[in-house]
């Protein structure tokens, strides 16, 4: 028998909108064997269609430690009580759910009919014409909302009994209302469709276990959009060909379709909007969209006159006064053109000063457009994939900055933005680095939430990585050859001998040079067996024990194997935070975290201002009843609970996608053979720009040539580039 609470609903804390709800909760009753909770006011939490203050709720749950609100009991199930006394049927009448219902017309209804009124007016309305002062007009509104009020309870108890939580059954109900039972019996797999939080596997489990056919079209047109779906955010393609699609489709499906069933559902969905067909390759609809609103918005902007800016040479000789430094040509050129340009990319490899002339930029729209200092951050928005890049862009400008999501309002109940086309930001000027890690869905969200007017200028190395999400944006924009691309060449870092730096445009042009290894202390290969390697690391990094968090960095391609992210993780736990009687540990699954291990956030928590890629150290862990891990966040610091330890990981050794962003002045890189199905020259290039003054390659030669030579790194399908040099041929 579960726990349970009766008793009475007082008010929100928090609505997500989405029926998710944390609020108070007046108990009454309950088979807890709690003192402190019988007649006391209770933090409840769960997803619920409608509560109010006047019914009486049963609540089917569990007490759990929220680590924002406490001592909370989180809501499995719950049912309401109707009302059936008197008095709390007069006051359900009158509570403003039934208009025209006052009081005296309340009690004489109740006085009539007595404690079976509710069953009367759903059952037998027309009774309520004996009674004296109530209208046809009133009878009708007492059994339609009723009725309606009633309806919505039983739906929830029928998508119950089909096979959904309460907590997917909320969702779904408050999504469609009173059309839910109607449109899950045409189409359940409307759901996935539609609903955020409900995946495509849970809503088809439920329908074939409810007699649905595995060859039903409907199920195959489903199956259709989640593989697109999946397929492009593992592969990163815009679109695919049939081709691609049919084995994933058979797949998923469980059987073998004829070819004409398949066919018949690739042409409902192309006439139901729901995909695009373009050149033979299907896209789902916001793709397709995305893609074709960056490109409309950019030609707005490179079509846009440019701005005519008086004396500009004059003004860039006052800012190499005023901050010291001497612009190269290229540097001076990129300054120039971001603000007498409307769209600009500033775009070059380590070492050619794309950081530094963050401020140039900012302080010559300043001056050009005579703002006052403490109103720039009214009118120039600076924006960063990442929190760490955000950060970074921060210091370098003194100005604020921040991540795209935070900029836009992530919400993330509803995974949508607050910002978008239907309230645009009001800033005049955006100005973006690190954008190679921007994707495809991303970036269009970004031009919505914009007017069509606000200047942009995209910073980044389009050598590095591409985005973890769909597309290659940058790459797309500057190969098309359609928008101002200023190219940093000259490399700052050259007089000071950085063989990082030489190394990491040897790499992007294909080339094995050995003569960098080993001649100076800033680049250092290490050559060893794979056996080896974990030894050479843990001897290695025990020279750096004492040096911050923020400095020192392990760089590794892959999780799993020998050399792995994992495993190295569990190994250097010991160089860097040994174990001690004074620092509590707590088991997470097969990890054990320590005060003071180094972490990195997996996740986005916008509400506590923790991003994912964040890095920070557990400051404090109560590993008694009470279950909590506290990680600081360069001073933000932030509590978790059970609920949430899946959301960070040890963070001695990263992946190399997780360290776009950031820089750290001493970076290890294992490079096994073990690790070639990762290894690619992207990867290995995008992990040497991360090391600012030392770096070191642990392992076998041979790995390292294979990365550099590996150009064909799943190279992704996308057609912005496409679309801007022959224009968009189709419409939906």
């Amino acid at each position: 028998m579960s726990d349970y609470v009766k008793g009475e609903y007082k008010r929100n804390i928090y609505d997500s909108g989405s029926g998710y709800l944390v609020g108070l909760f007046k108990v009454k009753e309950t088979n807890i064997d709690d003192d402190d909770i019988l007649n006391k006011t209770i933090t409840f939490t769960g997803y619920f269609h409608e509560l109010n203050e006047i019914d009486t709720y049963i609540f089917h749950g569990s007490f759990i430690e929220h680590d924002k609100y406490g001592k909370q009991f989180q809501v499995e199930s719950y049912e309401r009580v109707k009302p059936e006394e008197k008095d709390s049927i007069v006051a359900f009448l009158t509570s403003g759910h039934f208009s025209g219902i006052g009081e005296k017309k309340a009690e004489k209804i109740v006085k009539v009919l007595g404690d079976k009124t509710l069953d009367i007016i759903l059952n037998t309305p027309d009774n309520l014409l004996l009674i004296p002062g109530i209208t046809k007009k009133n009878i009708d509104e007492l059994h339609t909302k009723l009725k309606e009020y009633e309806r919505s309870y039983e739906t929830i108890i029928k998508l119950g009994n089909i096979g959904f939580s309460t907590r997917e059954s909320m969702l779904i109900y408050n999504h469609y209302k009173e059309k839910t039972l109607e449109i899950i019996g045409d189409n359940i797999y409307d759901i996935y469709s539609k609903i955020d939080g409900i995946s495509f596997k849970r809503i088809d489990a439920i329908a074939l276990k409810n007699n649905t056919p595995k060859d039903d079209l409907i199920r195959i047109k489903a199956a259709v959009i989640f593989i697109i779906t999946e397929l492009i955010n593992t592969l990163g393609h815009s679109a695919f060909y049939k081709k691609e699609l049919i084995p994933y489709i058979n797949k998923v499906l469980g059987i073998k379709l004829e070819q004409g069933k398949i066919e018949t559902a690739l042409e409902e969905l192309l006439n139901q909007k729901e995909l695009v067909l373009l050149d033979d390759l299907y896209y789902l609809k916001d793709m397709y969209e995305a893609e074709t609103n960056i490109v409309k918005r950019i030609n707005i902007l490179i079509h846009k006159k440019d701005n005519e800016i008086k004396n500009i040479d004059e003004k860039i000789r006052e800012l190499e006064k005023y901050f010291n430094i001497d612009y190269n040509t290229d540097q001076e050129l990129a300054i120039k053109e971001s603000s007498e340009k409307n769209f600009l990319i500033i775009t070059g490899g380590p070492g050619t000063g794309k950081t530094t002339i963050l401020k140039g930029i900012c302080e010559l729209y300043r001056m050009v457009n005579k703002i006052k200092p403490f109103e720039l951050n009214d009118r120039i928005t600076l924006l960063a994939p990442t929190g760490r890049a955000a950060k970074r862009m921060s210091e370098k400008t003194g100005l604020k900055a921040s991540t795209i999501h935070r900029f836009l309002k992530w919400n993330k109940d509803t995974n949508k933005f607050q910002i978008n086309e239907y309230n645009k930001s009001k800033t005049d000027f955006v100005l973006i680095d690190e954008a190679s890690m921007i994707d495809v869905y991303l970036f269009s969200s970004l031009l919505k939430g914009l007017r069509s007017d606000t200047k942009i200028v995209l910073v980044g190395d389009v050598d590095q990585l591409p985005s973890v999400g769909p597309g290659t944006v940058l790459e797309d924009l500057i190969e098309s050859e359609k928008v101002p691309v200023r190219r940093l060449n000259s490399l700052y870092r050259q007089k000071e001998g950085s063989n990082i730096t030489f190394l990491a445009y040897s790499i992007k042009d294909g080339m094995y040079e050995k003569e960098l290894f080993n001649k100076d202390v800033d680049l250092t290969f290490i050559e060893c067996k794979s056996k080896d390697v974990m030894e050479e690391l843990k001897e290695l990094s025990s020279n750096y024990s004492d040096y911050s968090y923020k400095d020192f960095q392990i760089l590794a391609p892959m999780y799993k194997t020998l050399n792995g992210i994992d495993k190295i993780n569990d190994v250097i736990t010991e160089v860097f935070n040994k174990k001690s009687k004074s620092k509590k540990e707590l088991k997470v699954g097969d990890v054990i975290y320590r005060e003071k291990d180094k972490v990195i956030q997996l996740t986005n928590m916008p509400e506590d201002n923790v991003y994912n890629g964040d890095v920070g150290i557990i400051e404090k862990i109560n590993n008694g009843s009470r279950k909590e891990i506290y990680i600081d966040f360069d001073g933000n610091l932030v509590k978790y609970t059970p609920s949430n330890f899946l959301n960070f990981k040890k963070a001695y050794a990263i992946s190399i996608h997780k360290s776009q962003g950031s820089e750290f002045d001493i970076v290890i890189i294992p490079l096994v053979k073990d690790f070639n199905k990762m290894l690619y020259r992207k990867l290995i290039y995008t992990a040497v720009t991360r090391c600012k003054k030392r770096l070191f390659l642990i392992g076998e030669t041979e790995a390292l040539k294979f990365a550099i030579s590996n150009k064909n790194s799943n190279l992704r399908r996308t057609t912005i580039k496409k679309f801007l040099i022959e224009g968009i041929n189709a419409e939906i």
